[in-house]
């Protein structure tokens, strides 16, 4: 049985950039690919993605339905920020109105779309704020329909204030951080296994009109 993964970094950083973000992605990935998870990871900021609450191309210039297809497909989403002013990125926020466009669409059971996907999110920056990403990530995730295992969020964040970010500070090497990417991993994997094997029942849930 083939568990998919997709993670969604939505640092402002390009691919061509050292990422903070990435980089602790990186870590839970390595958990993933010891569990024999199919991982794909897209840098947000590598695409063209307009804005709107909705699944469809908002524009000839509009990625998002590409990305969305991926969602489809996947059993598990991460998605990953980085830290501004104690709130999400604007990609990340920009991400989540993009899902949260779809959430109207159903599965063959009449279910919402999102029913039996399990979802994470993975936070980095040098100023506090993470629990808040967190918080805000996790539960947009839940309120459109995906499973949110207990403790599937890591982040790591420095000082308050300026100072070195997770890549310059030696993040990886933080036991907290790297305990919860381990623990988050296997908890994803867990209950998409779960869901795999035992999806949430059509009765009572099934979306009418």
């Amino acid at each position: 049985m083939t568990i998919k993964a997709l993670v969604l970094n939505c640092s402002l950083k390009d691919s061509s950039k050292p990422s903070n973000t990435r980089a602790l992605i990186d870590e839970a990935v390595k958990i993933f690919n010891e569990l024999n998870v199919e991982t794909d990871i897209l840098t947000m900021a590598d695409y063209h993605i307009g804005f709107g609450i909705t699944n469809e191309a908002v524009s000839e210039q509009d990625e998002w339905p590409a990305i969305f297809e991926k969602v489809k497909q996947a059993d598990i989403l991460v998605i990953g920020s980085s830290v501004w002013l104690g709130e999400q990125s604007s990609l990340a926020t920009l991400v989540v109105e993009r899902l949260y466009g779809g959430s109207s669409l159903t599965n063959e059971k009449g279910q919402y779309i999102y029913y039996n996907k399990v979802g994470g999110a993975v936070v980095t920056g040098n100023e506090d704020g993470a629990k808040n990403v967190s918080s805000y990530l996790i539960y947009a995730l839940s309120h459109i329909g995906f499973t949110v295992p207990p403790n599937v969020d890591t982040y790591w964040v420095g000082e308050a204030g300026p100072g070195p970010s997770y890549i310059e500070a030696k993040g990886h090497q933080n036991d907290f951080t790297m305990q919860h990417a381990r623990i988050m991993a296997y908890n994803l994997v867990h209950f998409a296994n779960l869901l795999k094997s035992n999806p949430i029942p059509a009765e009572g849930n099934v979306v009418e009109g």
